[in-house]
């Protein structure tokens, strides 16, 4: 029996797949790619797509974790700015 390799649109689905993917479903995903990787026992085209998809999976990983990276620096940026324009400040105790 031959083997089939995927068209061109499932492999877009794959893709499409993993960009609705959260952060955490995307990072569990990819720990049961490692591990299947590890055990070992697939042919060579099965371990190659496996590793595509990890690597998709981790790409995805580190979409989500710069967004978080930039939303933090953005908030420290705004609270900087806040203490810069006095707004912010340890003085602001209130004294009974």
């Amino acid at each position: 029996m031959a083997t089939r390799k995927p068209d061109a649109a499932t492999e877009d689905d794959a893709e499409e797949s993993i960009e609705s993917l959260g952060y955490e479903q995307a990072r569990d995903e990819l720990i049961g790619v490692v591990r299947t990787l590890e055990q070992g026992g697939l042919d060579l085209d099965a371990s190659l797509t496996l590793w595509e998809r990890g690597e998709a999976l981790a790409r995805r990983c580190e979409e989500h974790l710069e967004g978080a990276r930039e939303r933090i620096e953005t908030a420290l940026g705004d609270v900087d700015a806040d203490t810069a324009d006095g707004d912010l400040t340890d003085d602001d105790e209130l004294d009974d």
